[in-house]
């Protein structure tokens, strides 16, 4: 007979740990309260039963913090089949228990689980189970109480700065961002938050490793090798049907074999399969592996399916010909199938406190807005989770690539043989849960700890060196055939750990921002080989604002008590105000305040793609690999660093990266001279103690495909101030697969009055790439004079014309940053997914260059189109349907 997986989803019940009641199986009987889901989190629970409110409002988040020092039970009862219970093997599979858990099956103890990342299994004996009306009782204890018990047995430690939480979090393997983080809310979560099942078998697929194999470029020749491990009675198995098929059913191959185990099949597949290629260099080519396991007569007793895609992907890292501004060092970046490919993307946080509350469709949602931004890799950040398996598998069908931290995150965590063991299996589980995914590009060890020990420069070792240098380079390099990549840090690289080095491995760039608190115009001199973090935070939608207000009008400005509590960064106060004052007019406007911490984190942020991706400058100059901004989500609403915020409503720096991301994209860079040294950023223009003499403006192009292509660049000047105008225009080729340099000049201007500064702090910059051959409009860029601040926007005499899902806009003058948001109506809109999509949006618009915006969604909405741009930052209303 089958193996029969049995899921226990179904009569659960919860309540809160009764300490008067000495035993906790005494409890079974008690007064419990019915799961709403399965899996289940905690206050998931409390909240629908009306016993905490929303943490997510207001300061509601210190009202909730009795539930972390809680103790919890869960129980379910399930029947077994007899079907099930003529089989000779059980077991209980538990994919996540958050995190402190002891387990009792009809009354006694089965398992002590204290590893939110590990899958737990327990073989079960025939006289454990009933026919009908097993008890599965789970008592979860605090894991914030266990975390400060060990601190005490092994002692305290430094982990990340004061917004991080408390440092004893390292001691317990649960997700770090739960003890709070610069972004996020203390939530200690708890709960059976994945899913539970029982198995039951003669003999079943234990586990399936699918080597899935190209050889090396140009030939690119795939096969497959399948590892068949049995679990149960092995004399049972006589042998397998394995069936690799198309994802429409399609059988390319199938063999039965007689004897499983080690290279049970192995296919040469020359001409029968097609590659898996990340978003843009290819289709995303998927193939099922189907293990159907035999036993007499050919009776199936157990069927596993894994999806493949045929890919090679490596790290290289090999010394540079030439040197930067950096010096020479070595490349860090990724190829894929023979190809070297420039990596732009985000890094990921959890969706939400809450795990339980994320679908499918919540996934698909955020992995899908990434790709469509023209993002190819994501990064899973080392203080959160493993995600599900969903997560991997829709990275695998959009061709995203994946950067996947080990779950350890800025601190300094021990390494006594109970931790290190408990973390090895850890990193067993899940590198075998994800080894088969085409998406996957990179096992990373942590994230931070390396750089915090540095700049302490007060902790004298980091214990879990034997983690990040032993443990799970060898669990990568044993699961995983074909390779993939191990990096032990990030960042790391140079000497010492040096990991601020930008010649070697990866860098996370705070000194903007956080650190020396540079500005923000600096991010092109302070780049180097792979830009792993980095990022300005902004405020999110203002509909995200209202919504955590909850009706608090008296808080509804930019530095009360309300926007304290829902912004989480270190010295925000002081942070946002050297970026926004030295950019931007002051105001005490929410609207207008909101509007240009946006913009200030759109130029910024773009600024840094825009010109780091320059550095990408072919074999032998590939001085810049890769661009991850943090971060591309939110776990809650919140101001933060996220690109589109809890609601997935996508910042104006959501479309500025996806442009600089284009294939074929246009870049400009002006420098402004002074008439003495200063230590102004380059691109302002001085008119006090230093007076501008002269700006120059630097062009280039980005061509990220294969093929060189011709364009023409048209450059056009524009002064805001009066109706001067100027045009330039150069055919060119862009070089395949790196930066082309097109143009550099001096910034021309209006004619110039006697003593003053230089006419061209008031002329716009507009270059357009277009397309030799057709005339298509590949790529736009507009350089602005600044600072903002300085800037007197003319009105732009705006024309918005809206014919059902397409939105075209033309200005008589220039416009900087024109974004347009829909205003819903409906009851709670304010807490609803963002039910539209733009095709663009944050634009700059030139006179005589109308831009046609797609917005999916819109037609038939009862809604408002709103637009905000530089001058007009309170937004109004443009259109009503």
């Amino acid at each position: 007979m089958a193996a029969i997986v049995t899921p226990i989803s179904q009569h659960w019940s919860w309540k809160q740990r009764d300490a008067s009641i000495a035993s906790v199986l005494d409890e079974v009987n008690s007064t419990w309260s019915p799961a709403t889901s399965f899996p289940s989190e905690v206050h998931v629970e409390l909240l629908k039963a009306g016993r905490i409110p929303d943490p997510f409002l207001g300061f509601n988040e210190h009202d909730v913090q009795w539930v972390a020092d809680s103790e919890w039970l869960y129980q379910a009862t399930f029947d077994v089949s007899a079907d099930a219970r003529s089989l000779q093997y059980a077991e209980l599979v538990f994919e996540g228990l958050d995190t402190i858990c002891d387990v009792y099956l009809n009354g006694k103890k089965i398992l002590y689980a204290d590893n939110m990342f590990r899958t737990w299994k327990v073989a079960l004996s025939k006289d454990q189970l009933r026919d009908t009306s097993n008890v599965l009782l789970l008592h979860f204890k605090s894991a914030k109480n266990l975390a400060k018990d060990l601190e005490k047995q092994f002692g305290r430690v430094r982990a990340g700065s004061t917004n991080l939480g408390d440092p004893s979090r390292v001691y317990v393997r649960k997700a770090q961002y739960g003890w709070r983080w610069d972004w996020g809310p203390e939530l200690m979560t708890c709960g059976p938050y994945r899913a539970i099942s029982l198995i039951t078998y003669n003999a079943r697929v234990e586990s399936v490793n699918t080597r899935a194999h190209i050889s090396v470029a140009p030939a690119l020749s795939p096969s497959l090798k399948v590892d068949i491990t049995v679990g149960g009675d092995a004399a049972a198995v006589k042998g397998a049907k394995v069936v690799l098929k198309s994802l429409d059913g399609t059988v390319v191959r199938e063999e039965k074999v007689q004897q499983v185990g080690e290279n049970a099949v192995s296919w040469d597949l020359k001409h029968e399969v097609q590659l898996w290629w990340p978003v843009g260099y290819g289709t995303q080519n998927l193939y099922n592996v189907e293990i159907n396991l035999l036993g007499d007569s050919d009776a199936v007793l157990d069927t596993l399916t894994k999806r493949i895609g045929f890919r090679s992907v490596q790290l290289i890292q090999e010394p540079l010909e030439e040197a930067d501004r950096y010096g020479k060092g070595t490349t860090f970046l990724f190829e894929v199938n023979g190809v070297r490919m420039f990596m732009g993307g985000s890094n990921w946080i959890p969706a939400h406190n809450f795990l339980t509350q994320l679908t499918a469709d919540n996934y698909r949602a955020w992995l899908t807005l990434l790709r469509d931004g023209n993002q190819n890799m994501v990064r899973l950040w080392g203080g959160g989770v493993y995600e599900p398996d969903v997560f991997y598998d829709i990275c695998d069908e959009l061709g995203v690539l994946v950067w996947q931290d080990f779950q350890f995150a800025c601190g300094v965590y021990p390494a006594h043989d109970e931790f290190v063991q408990s973390v090895k299996q850890e990193a067993i589980d899940n590198v075998t849960r994800l080894r088969h995914h085409p998406s996957i590009a990179l096992f990373c060890g942590n994230n931070e700890d390396y750089q915090m020990v540095l700049q302490w420069g007060d902790v004298a070792e980091l214990p879990a060196r034997v983690l990040y240098e032993d443990v799970f380079p060898s669990v990568v390099s044993d699961l995983c055939d074909p390779p993939i990549p191990y990096h032990r840090g990030s960042p790391y690289g140079g000497k010492g750990w040096d990991t601020a080095d930008p010649t070697i491995g990866d860098v996370h760039q705070w000194n903007i921002w956080g650190g020396k608190e540079w500005p923000w115009q600096e991010y092109p001199f302070n780049g180097g080989r792979f830009v792993s973090e980095f990022g300005i935070p902004a405020f999110p939608d203002v509909k995200t604002v209202d919504y955590w207000l909850d009706g608090n009008t008296k808080d509804r400005w930019a530095q009360s008590k309300s926007m304290a509590q829902h912004d989480r960064a270190g010295a925000h106060e002081r942070r946002f105000a050297i970026v926004m004052n030295e950019n931007f007019r002051l105001t005490s406007d929410l609207e207008t305040h909101i509007y240009n911490t946006q913009i200030m984190q759109s130029e910024a942020v773009s600024l840094a793609y825009r010109t780091w991706r320059r550095e990408w400058r072919g074999r032998g100059k590939q001085f810049n690999a890769g661009v991850l901004v943090w971060q591309l989500n939110d776990c809650w609403p919140v101001v933060s660093w996220a690109i589109a915020d809890f609601f997935l409503r996508a910042k104006p720096v959501y479309y500025t990266i996806a442009r600089e991301l284009k294939p074929i994209s246009v870049g400009a860079f002006r420098t402004v001279t002074q008439n003495r040294e200063n230590d102004r950023p380059k691109q302002f223009y001085e008119f006090g103690a230093f007076r501008s003499v002269s700006a120059t403006i630097d062009v280039w192009g980005q061509n990220s495909t294969l093929a060189p292509r011709k364009v023409r660049l048209e450059l056009s000047f524009v002064d805001l101030y009066s109706d001067w105008t100027e045009t330039k225009t150069l055919d060119a080729t862009l070089l395949p697969n790196q930066s082309t340099e097109l143009v550099s000049m001096r910034v021309p201007g209006p004619p110039q009055k006697p003593n003053a500064v230089d006419s061209s702090h008031s002329v716009v910059v507009g270059a357009r790439l277009v397309a030799a051959e057709s005339g298509e409009v590949l790529a736009r860029y507009a350089d602005w004079p600044q600072p903002f601040r300085l800037v007197d926007f003319p009105d732009p005499k705006l024309d918005v014309k809206v014919e059902g899902e397409k939105v075209t806009v033309s200005v008589e003058k220039p416009v900087k940053g024109l974004f347009f948001t829909v205003d819903e109506e409906g009851e709670g809109i304010l807490g609803k997914p963002e039910g539209v999509r733009w095709s663009d949006n944050a634009v700059d618009v030139f006179p005589g260059d109308p831009q046609v915006l797609q917005v999916r969604g819109l037609a038939g909405k009862r809604a408002k189109l709103r637009v905000a741009y530089m001058g007009g930052e309170q937004g109004r209303i443009v259109h009503q349907q």
